[in-house]
């Protein structure tokens, strides 16, 4: 075993091993993941700091204070565990660990791919149930297009922020970046919700998970693109200029870009009206110039697109460490 190896040698070895293991549920059996028990911390914080009889800039204030305590706790989670990395023989094992816990390129690849295995094998109500585990809306009002489209969307959304955010921070500001974005990515899931209940107590998670997406978001897109240039039954660059043309159109800063270029990529329409779990209804466009009518095989491209994608990022990022290292 090597004793001792560059961050841009860490990163490799966790984006490899990733790639070759996925997640290790069987580890996760016996201790909580990671970001479970980052959502302990949050949960616990939540029900003593945002209580419904304090005013909304009290509120404000606290959740401020949320973002502050979470993501610095956890850059200092990063640093010492950095710091015992340095300190003990093959430590780098240590540092490549976290990282590869923290990252999830093969799960997220299996997770869309059971989309089209269960529609193509077993139908639709199979296919609503798989989709089912990576996106929010309420699956069992959709056709089987609409299944197609929220696994294509999700692909591309999740590629931005699950794996290319931890990535750019990691390669920015290493393990306690890293961390740090893993619990405001975590803390915007939990309460960066507009409703009345995290409306205010939310607001900085939600912006500052803006913040720490908006550059990530956008190189996503930019390799999407790119990986759709090399190959057949797939346009680049469409896939650009739909991006550029339409981003702004979601309701999000950040999840137009990837979606967008994956939507011209594979020539499909995205988005558009969706309903959620309780009724909520989002009369969103639709971005794309193809037909809505998304199928089994685009899931396929989209999932190519994919892998594509996560091979130049990860090896762009590995010449960025290797280069400044």
């Amino acid at each position: 075993m090597i004793e001792t190896l560059s961050p841009a040698g860490i990163l490799f070895a966790a984006l490899l091993f990733d790639t070759a293991v996925g997640d290790p549920h069987g580890f996760y059996d016996r201790v909580p993941h990671p970001v479970a028990l980052i959502g302990r911390a949050i949960a616990f914080l939540d029900a003593r700091w945002n209580l419904p009889q304090r005013g909304p800039e009290a509120r404000r204030r606290r959740g401020v204070a949320l973002v502050l305590t979470m993501a610095g706790g956890m850059a200092a989670i990063g640093l010492a565990l950095h710091g015992l990395a340095l300190a003990l023989p093959y430590g780098w094992a240590i540092e490549a660990f976290c990282v590869y816990l923290l990252i999830a390129q093969k799960d997220l690849y299996v997770h869309v791919r059971a989309v089209a295995r269960a529609l193509r094998g077993k139908g639709l109500e199979a296919g609503r149930a798989a989709v089912g585990w990576i996106v929010g809306r309420d699956p069992a009002l959709l056709d089987e297009p609409g299944v197609c489209r929220a696994a294509i969307e999700s692909c591309a959304e999740s590629y931005s922020d699950g794996i290319i955010s931890p990535v750019f921070w990691y390669v920015a500001l290493g393990l306690p970046g890293l961390c740090a974005f893993k619990a405001v990515s975590t803390l915007d899931s939990m309460v960066g919700h507009k409703t009345e209940t995290y409306i205010d107590f939310g607001r900085a998670s939600a912006l500052t998970d803006d913040a720490m997406n908006w550059v990530p978001a956008r190189l996503a897109g930019a390799f999407l693109c790119g990986a759709a240039a090399l190959w057949p039954k797939t346009d680049g660059c469409a896939a650009w200029r739909t991006m550029r043309r339409d981003a702004k159109l979601h309701d999000s800063p950040n999840a137009g870009w990837p979606e967008c270029a994956m939507a011209g990529a594979l020539g499909v329409k995205l988005l558009g009206p969706r309903v959620y779990p309780g009724g909520e209804a989002i009369e969103a466009p639709w971005v794309g110039d193809g037909a809505a009518e998304a199928t089994i095989d685009h899931i396929c491209r989209a999932l190519r697109l994919y892998a594509t994608a996560c091979a130049i990022s990860g090896g762009l990022a590995i010449g960025v460490l290797a280069f400044v290292g």
